[in-house]
């Protein structure tokens, strides 16, 4: 691999279009792709990483236990390795972790698909049952920091920058929520520091809880979201002097009720201004439009999104957010339980969206499986996003009720730009057999060769470290450095010839990575024009001269 290749400087290039990309942005069902199948391989058993989802099942099949999962992929200690963190469940909802079995985990990236665990070290230990993880610079110090979101106790630890990191929760001014699942670091004002929106789910008590299934059989299983209030989410606006004041109220988030299980953050009206969605488990989900930076409309029924198009909300659980069509304007996939289909809904433009997963083939092999985790990310960088997604239902003893399994193997859909199509028995003599009680999952290039590797966690089983094989075609991967806009970029949109990527790092389901954009180019060996347009408004056109290259972009002074 070549070393990164860093621009400051505002520069031009001839727009060079991608193979496979229409150069009026057409819609992608036009434009059929080559038929390659990635291939994977699970690493985990000698990579060092030992992590088990301690999810602490009980008789009393309370609700939280079947809910965890959430990971992250972050580089923590500045080295250029993309290193991995996996939030942990508890005996107790809260309180501190029982025993080291309940530990959150991180484990640092060594190289060549080998990793220690230096949780102990950087203290992340944690507390509490958690449920996922946000990653972000949140002080532009240049160490990213980690949002914990769980059940009673939330925690934020702020990175010192020398390997270990130090929970600042309660003098930055998050307070507890009753059961806070995912979470997305955006900055909504545009003031160059990133915000905090916590997705918070079930107002659920142990105390209280009840019995849900078959007394008559004695069999008890976890109880449907719809035997629970729901909650507000929280938005804390970020003062930059290492406090928050929560916005929740004002901002007009805190007027909604939902259910909510994860949020996917974009600019779906293209007003320059980061948009929130949220999934919303058994109830309508939310799109939150920023108007001014200030105050959001929940805008979700007129935008087409609150439902997909047979009328009837889902189990919204995981969302990605990214451009499947190629007409330059982010789209919304949507995990859900088997029969509900994965619903992708296609940005029409104005705030508009419309159902387009029949169309896209995806209703087919996505009504057979449950899905959690999810990414829309190209796995065999030809220029269109793949999709990638961990699977399992949510109640173990599904099978004692229908004719479904709890445990299923993760799935793999190529975009073959006339639709996808389900490859997940060629990716891999393991991947397609491989059937566990999935939840969590990232995808991030953990060896830098140009591929995405694939992690996900499963319920009281070791994770899974999918290593990519290829083949694969050229790539680039751009990472942003801003000075007037927050640290990492966050909120920026990179143009790569006819394409559009956003830069975040809230991901599928209650998780979080923050690599840069992932940029495919098909085979293709000169670059298209890059264009950055910065949170703090400002444009610049960056020249790249070769591929399959990392390429650090700093924004330029005023």
């Amino acid at each position: 691999m070549s070393a990164p290749l860093r621009v400051s400087t505002l520069t031009a290039l001839l727009l060079v279009v991608v193979a496979g990309v229409a150069p009026d942005g057409s819609a992608w069902l036009s434009q059929p792709g080559v038929a390659t199948v990635p291939r994977f391989d699970n690493v985990q058993p000698q990579s060092g990483i030992t992590f088990v989802l301690a999810h602490a099942p009980t008789a009393a099949k309370r609700l939280i236990e079947t809910m965890p999962g959430g990971l992250a992929a972050f580089d923590y200690d500045g080295d250029g390795r993309v290193d991995l963190f996996f939030a942990n469940g508890n005996a107790a909802p809260t309180g501190a972790k029982s025993d080291a079995s309940f530990h959150n985990r991180l484990y640092r990236n060594l190289g060549g698909f080998r990793f220690e665990d230096t949780t102990a070290a950087a203290g992340l230990q944690g507390r509490g049952y958690a449920m996922g993880a946000a990653v972000a610079d949140y002080d532009n110090d240049g160490d990213p920091d980690v949002f914990v979101p769980g059940v009673g106790q939330p925690t934020l630890y702020r990175n010192l920058g020398n390997g270990r990191f130090e929970d600042v929760t309660a003098t930055a001014g998050i307070t507890p929520s009753a059961w806070s699942v995912a979470a997305a670091w955006t900055d909504v004002d545009k003031d160059g520091r990133l915000d905090l929106f916590v997705v918070n789910y079930l107002d659920w008590n142990e105390k209280a809880d009840r019995f849900c299934g078959d007394r008559m059989r004695d069999l008890r299983v976890y109880c449907h979201p719809k035997f629970y209030p729901g909650l507000p989410n929280q938005l804390y606006r970020n003062r930059g002097d290492g406090t928050f004041e929560d916005i929740s109220r004002s901002s007009g988030i805190a007027a909604h009720i939902g259910k909510g299980m994860s949020v996917g953050v974009g600019d779906f009206d293209a007003d320059g201004r980061d948009d929130l969605f949220v999934t919303n488990d058994g109830v309508p989900n939310f799109l939150f439009r920023n108007v001014d930076g200030k105050r959001f409309e929940e805008t979700a029924l007129l935008a087409g999104v609150a439902l997909p198009g047979f009328g009837r909300p889902v189990s919204s659980m995981g969302v990605a957010v990214k451009d499947v069509t190629g007409d330059g304007r982010p789209d919304l996939l949507v995990t859900a339980l088997k029969g509900e289909t994965f619903p992708l809904f296609v940005n029409d433009g104005g705030m508009t969206f419309h159902d387009g997963t029949h169309q896209a083939r995806l209703a087919g092999p996505s009504s057979q499986r449950s899905g959690w985790g999810v990414s829309l990310v190209d796995l065999d960088n030809d220029g269109r996003p793949d999709i990638v997604t961990a699977n399992s239902h949510v109640n173990d003893l599904i099978d004692q009720f229908e004719a479904s399994s709890y445990k299923e193997p993760n799935t793999i859909l190529l975009n073959r730009g006339n639709g996808f199509e389900d490859a997940t028995a060629q990716a891999g003599d393991a991947f397609g057999r491989t059937a566990a009680a999935h939840r969590g999952l990232v995808a991030a290039d953990l060896d830098d060769d140009g591929r995405q590797d694939v992690v996900t966690t499963s319920l009281g089983a070791p994770v899974e470290v999918w290593r990519n094989g290829g083949p694969a075609g050229h790539w680039l991967r751009i990472v942003l450095r801003g000075r007037a806009s927050n640290r990492d970029g966050i909120g920026a949109t990179i143009t790569v010839g006819d394409r559009r990527f956003s830069m975040t790092s809230a991901s599928g389901y209650a998780s979080s990575v923050l690599q840069g954009v992932h940029v495919g180019l098909g085979s293709a060996t000169s670059v298209p024009r890059i264009e950055v347009h910065w949170p703090s408004g400002r444009r610049q056109v960056v020249d790249v001269t070769g591929v399959d290259r990392i390429v650090e972009v700093t924004e330029p002074e005023a």
